[in-house]
């Protein structure tokens, strides 16, 4: 039984200079396994996604909902984010 599946494909002329340049450079040896590739990097950054949702987002949602007065105001995450520029400004000047 078959393992793989063949597919035509259309790329913009962009992506496909950049395909085989990978290929010219000898970073793949052939246009197939760059897409493959892409693909396997791609399905990875789905799954890291939908486990950060899961794992910190839902649970950080569910708990705003039970304890609403755990939420900031938009001035005070300005406030927050304004705070945490300014430690990393100076920090990179010392």
């Amino acid at each position: 039984m078959r393992t793989t599946q063949q597919f035509s494909i259309t790329l913009p002329n962009e992506m496909a200079d950049a395909v085989k340049a990978k290929v010219a450079a000898g970073e793949y040896a052939t246009e197939s396994e760059v897409i493959r590739d892409g693909l396997r990097t791609l399905l990875a950054r789905d799954r890291a996604v939908e486990a950060w949702l899961r794992e910190q987002v839902v649970p950080a949602a569910l708990a705003l909902k039970a304890d609403p007065a755990r939420a900031l105001s938009v001035d005070q995450v300005r406030e927050r984010l304004a705070t945490r520029r300014q430690g990393r400004t100076s920090a990179k000047k010392t």
